[in-house]
C-alpha cells in the first residue's frame, strides 16, 4: 500500500497561497506554509512587509537568524547596511516593500553554543516558494524590483543568472506574467563578509542610485 505524502514532499507553496487575497490575508495563510521541508525546523514563516503601494520592491534570498526570530524580513545586520544604503542613495527605506525569496530560514548549527549558521537555500526550496513571491508581486506592482543577490536573482531571473555580470544596470523582463523592471544588486550581507566593508558598501549604494534614477 503507497504511503501518502507530506505537503512538503511536494516541494510547492502553490495550494497554501489564497486566491483573491489581499496581503494581510496572504501573511496569513504564509504562517500555515508547508510547501517545503524548510517550516520544520525555522520558528516562523517571515513574510515580505512594508509599503504596500511602494513603487520599489526589494528581493532578498531568506530571512537570517533575527529575522527568524522576529518575524520580520531584514531587521538584522544586514537590513542596517541596507537601510543605510537606501538612503544614501536616495530611496527612502519606509516607501519600499521588502521581501525574501525563500519565506523560511534554512541553517546549519556550528560552534560551542551550536550557533544557528546561515545555509543557501537550493534551487528546488527557491522555486517552492516561487507562488508566494509572485503573489507579492501582483498585490504591490512595484514599479522597479531591486534584486538582492544571487539567490534572489536566480529564483526571478533562472538558474543562469550571475549578480556580477549584470550588477547597477536597468533590466527588462517578465517575471511571473507580468513585465518588470529590475535592478540587481548583491546582498547587504556580502558587505558585511567582505574584506574591504567600505568598498562593498560603496559598490552597494552605487548600484542603488542606478534604481534611484530608474524612478524618476
Amino acid at each position: 500500500m503507497a504511503t501518502a505524502k507530506a505537503p512538503e514532499d511536494a516541494y510547492t507553496a502553490a495550494p497554501f497561497v489564497p486566491e483573491h487575497a489581499d496581503l494581510a490575508a496572504l501573511r496569513e495563510a504564509a504562517a500555515g506554509c508547508r510547501g517545503c521541508p524548510l517550516h520544520r525546523d525555522a520558528t516562523q514563516t517571515v513574510f515580505g512587509a512594508g509599503d504596500t503601494g511602494a513603487r520599489v520592491m526589494l528581493v532578498g534570498e531568506q530571512p537570517g537568524d533575527q529575522e527568524d526570530r522576529r518575524g520580520r524580513p531584514f531587521v538584522g545586520p544586514a537590513g542596517k547596511v541596507l537601510d543605510r544604503a537606501l538612503a544614501e542613495a536616495g530611496i527612502e527605506p519606509g516607501g519600499t516593500y521588502v521581501t525574501n525569496a525563500v519565506k523560511h530560514f534554512k541553517f546549519t548549527r556550528s560552534g560551542p553554543g551550536k550557533r544557528r549558521i546561515h545555509k543557501a537555500p537550493s534551487l528546488r526550496e527557491t522555486a517552492a516558494c516561487g507562488p508566494w513571491l509572485a503573489a507579492e508581486l501582483r498585490l504591490v506592482e512595484p514599479e522597479l524590483i531591486v534584486v538582492l543577490g544571487a539567490t534572489a536573482g536566480k529564483a526571478l531571473l533562472g538558474s543562469s543568472f550571475r549578480v556580477t555580470e549584470v550588477r547597477g544596470t536597468v533590466l527588462e523582463e517578465e517575471i511571473h506574467g507580468r513585465r518588470e523592471r529590475l535592478v540587481p544588486t548583491v546582498h547587504p550581507s556580502s558587505v558585511l563578509r567582505a574584506d574591504d566593508r567600505e568598498a562593498a558598501y560603496r559598490g552597494l549604494v552605487s548600484d542603488l542610485r542606478v534604481a534611484a534614477r530608474a524612478l524618476m
